[in-house]
């Protein structure tokens, strides 16, 4: 598997290289967020490893909104401030996990390839990936197809994220089962989010809103007071 390595302390960069690549992974290597889009063209990498501070105009903030935007590739947010903000703002701007400053390389090679087996990228031991053996299911006019990572609307493709589609996908499974923030953060999207429940609302809104839910009587994704969220039981357990 690639990787992009996008970071400007010369020397972590050049030992966590040489590490990953006696690993076994392919490592490309940028030293700003403004080198990294013709390298990401250029290298298709599978994973995007990127330090949260770069200097230069672009940091990993800006990296990680248009990677969210245009390229939707599995991120990795390298973190060096202590700060809960940080971390919670990292995710809810589509970071897939989180790894803070120092870091073992070991660790750092463990959540990457959990960040890949999550998103679809590399296979889960006994060689299924996580989409293995899902259908494709009809919840009303919502199509959504876990294989190839798809939804569509009414016909219309959905622009969703990574982790919106993970989420909806989770729900949309099991109308009428009630999932807690918790459990949806740790099935859905893995450990890096535990002990951030609330970021699951911010994902909830955005998926609202591109499923065109008023949020006042949604349609799709039920508010359970207190608990979490639901997938409307009225809608079915349609599936091709």
């Amino acid at each position: 598997m690639k990787i992009l390595w996008i970071e400007d302390e010369v020397e972590l960069l050049a030992e966590g290289s040489r590490f990953l690549r006696g690993e076994g992974w392919q490592v490309a290597v940028a030293h700003s967020a403004e080198e990294a889009p013709a390298l990401i063209a250029r290298e298709k990498p599978d994973l995007l490893l990127v330090d949260w501070t770069l200097s230069g105009t672009q940091t990993g903030i800006d990296l990680c909104r248009r990677n969210d935007k245009e390229w939707q590739l599995p991120l990795l947010m390298v973190i060096a401030k202590g700060d809960e903000f940080d971390r919670v703002l990292a995710l809810e701007l589509g970071a897939d996990d989180y790894i803070q400053k120092p870091f073992s390389l070991r660790e750092l090679s463990a959540r990457m390839k959990a960040v890949l087996r999550r998103s679809g990228r590399i296979m889960r031991e006994g060689g299924e990936s996580p989409s293995s053996g899902h259908t494709v299911i009809h919840r009303g006019l919502l199509t959504i197809d876990a294989g190839e990572y798809l939804a569509h609307l009414d016909g219309q493709p959905l622009e969703l994220t990574r982790t919106e589609f993970l989420l909806l996908d989770k729900l949309a499974r099991r109308p009428g089962r009630v999932f807690t923030r918790a459990h949806l953060l740790e099935e859905a999207l893995g450990d890096a989010y535990g002990g951030y429940e609330r970021t699951i609302d911010s994902h909830i809104r955005n998926l609202r809103r591109k499923l065109g839910d008023d949020p006042a009587d949604p349609q799709f994704i039920l508010t359970v007071y207190g608990v979490g969220y639901k997938f409307n039981p009225e809608l079915g357990e349609g599936r091709s």
